[in-house]
């Protein structure tokens, strides 16, 4: 395969009916504070809840929602639980990457005979609002896969949560789905072909550490996903440089391979970071000099280029469109979690153009903490 980015896709092994991210869980040391934080910052709102209260007496577990976004943040209510254990050696990361099937059972098995690992058989959990089905197979380093079929489930989210309604912000930052997820792990490859293999996954697009390289470090990528393409994994790996890597630098401070960051798709990426702005969140800086070449490099737009200078926003085009994107500072104080936000306009790539702007301003933020 080409070592630039390509949308002819490669079909994997027959294809599984995975429809798409029910939920993302995000393990926490306080899981109140980090879901009054994330709504505070995304805009948010917790739509349900799990814990003491509910009857469950091993953790607490807030639903948060926007758009068709479902995020978990849980946390152990004693230090022996795994979920404890899981952040005393990583910290706050997300534990599990939940996808929505039609057939549970038939999905699982087919997995277990193409070689997933199983961490929990097929169950069924009850309650007045019908069966709630949940499986759970392994994936990179400590992270997790369960498979959730709610065919017969009318329920807020699960059995053992309650409805509980409370607003994230007073405006709604206008971010309406997941658009992907960026695994980092030590052999792209290696988890390229797990996906291929065990989910038939596709291999949508490649750049090699040719194409994603600054002065100091590299890094390489591989872009998986599902067949109806609502679920897109770019997976990355370090390559040899001068310097560290982002993903070397987040594999050291996560202890492992994990989810980098996480992209929020939104349909206007300037009022989203404007509303963000006012909650507190932090976006990286991109230099003059970008802006100065920008017009030639990607033509006539809607947006204005002297507001997407001031809001930091890159732009890329290809044959298809344009996309315009954003990456925040890292929301915990180890370098792992961070966010994107994402707009697109045509385009279904991952800004092939911006590759270098990106990562020259992540490595700006490495080399004030000394990692670079």
């Amino acid at each position: 395969m080409s070592s630039h980015a390509t949308l002819d896709l490669q079909k994997g092994q027959d294809v599984l009916p995975i429809e798409c991210i029910d939920y993302l869980e995000l393990y926490s040391g306080n899981a109140k504070q980090t879901a009054f934080y994330l709504c505070k910052l995304f805009g948010f709102d917790i739509i349900a809840y799990s814990g003491l209260e509910t009857g469950n007496r091993e953790r607490a577990s807030y639903v948060l929602a926007q758009g068709d976004i479902r995020l978990v943040i849980s946390c152990a209510y004693k230090s022996d639980h795994q979920i404890a254990q899981f952040v005393h050696k990583k910290g706050d990361s997300v534990r599990d990457i939940a996808f929505r099937v039609k057939d549970l059972e038939a999905t699982y098995a087919k997995l277990i005979e193409r070689g997933a690992t199983s961490v929990q058989a097929p169950t069924e959990e009850h309650d007045e609002h019908g069966v709630y089905k949940k499986a759970t197979v392994a994936a990179f380093g400590d992270t997790v896969h369960t498979l959730i079929e709610r065919e017969a489930y009318q329920g807020i989210f699960a059995p053992g949560y309650v409805e509980q309604f409370e607003k994230g912000s007073d405006t709604n930052t206008g971010i309406v789905a997941y658009d992907h997820l960026a695994v980092f792990v030590e052999d792209n490859d290696e988890w390229v072909a797990f996906y291929d293999k065990v989910f038939g996954f596709q291999l949508m697009s490649s750049f090699s550490k040719d194409d994603i390289s600054t002065e100091r470090s590299s890094l390489m990528t591989k872009v998986s996903q599902n067949n109806n393409s609502r679920i897109k994994l770019p997976i990355n790996s370090p390559a040899e440089g001068k310097g560290r890597s982002q993903i070397s630098e987040f594999i050291e401070y996560n202890e492992g391979p994990g989810i980098g960051h996480i992209a929020f798709l939104t349909h206007d990426i300037m009022a989203s970071i404007e509303h963000m702005q006012n909650n507190g969140l932090r976006f990286l800086y991109t230099p003059q000099s970008y802006y100065d070449l920008l017009p030639e490099r990607v033509g006539e737009i809607d947006e204005p280029f002297d507001k997407l200078n001031e809001l930091n926003v890159l732009v890329d085009r290809d044959d298809e469109g344009y996309l315009l994107q954003i990456f925040c500072h890292p929301v915990h104080d180890r370098p792992t979690l961070y966010f994107e936000l994402i707009q697109r306009k045509g385009s279904r790539g991952f800004g092939d153009g911006n590759i270098r702007a990106l990562y020259e301003a992540m490595e700006r933020e490495q080399a004030k903490r000394g990692n670079l």
